[in-house]
């Protein structure tokens, strides 16, 4: 019978390489605790210090007829731990900074969600105002505030003098002001 303790590396590397789960397991009871404190001292956390070491075993067993353990098994599984522990470190470093980022959207998310409920709760606001003006007082305002026409354009648009234009439009800022001096006193005194 086979005594998988007194066989060498490399002969224990033939027999993992034909599938022999003695040798295997004898790797394993060699290495195992040797990478798990090498693991360790890296993690800090000896839950993922074992998953570590599990899976480098796992990966090991299903690849077995495919790896190439050069120079020699000892290299090859501190070479594979260390990489291994590499990439969960790197993972856990993009996990964090998502994380953050998460947070970050989410505190500063809400106040942008919330500014633009706001904004679009005025916008509502000055259309009901704006509509609330007397006909040729509306057409005036909104053919100056939204199609940006200057009072010479309005005045020969609609037929009036540009006199009446700025009059117009100094009487529906004034409306606008009023209006909403009294809503932002309002909301002044009933959020703060």
């Amino acid at each position: 019978m086979l005594v998988y303790k007194d066989l060498n590396d490399i002969e224990l590397t033939i027999l993992l390489k034909e599938g022999d789960r003695g040798a295997f397991t004898e790797i394993y009871n060699r290495y195992h605790w040797l990478l798990h404190t090498h693991t360790y001292k890296w993690m800090r956390n000896r839950e993922e210090a074992k998953d570590v070491i599990h899976e480098l075993f796992s990966n090991i067993w299903l690849k077995h007829q495919t790896l190439s353990f050069e120079p020699n098994l000892a290299a090859y599984l501190y070479t594979a731990t260390r990489n291994r522990i590499f990439n969960l470190l790197s993972r856990k470093k993009v996990e964090s900074s998502y994380i953050n980022s998460l947070e970050d959207f989410i505190t500063k998310g809400e106040c942008v969600t919330d500014y633009l409920v706001r904004e679009n709760q005025l916008k509502e606001i000055i259309e009901k105002e704006v509509e609330a003006m007397p006909t040729k007082m509306r057409a005036v305002f909104e053919l100056s505030r939204k199609k940006n026409l200057s009072h010479k354009e309005i005045a020969k648009e609609l037929e009036i003098s540009e006199q009446t234009v700025r009059k117009h439009i100094q009487h529906a800022l004034r409306l606008l002001k009023v209006k909403f001096g009294i809503l932002s006193l309002l909301y002044f005194l009933t959020n703060f």
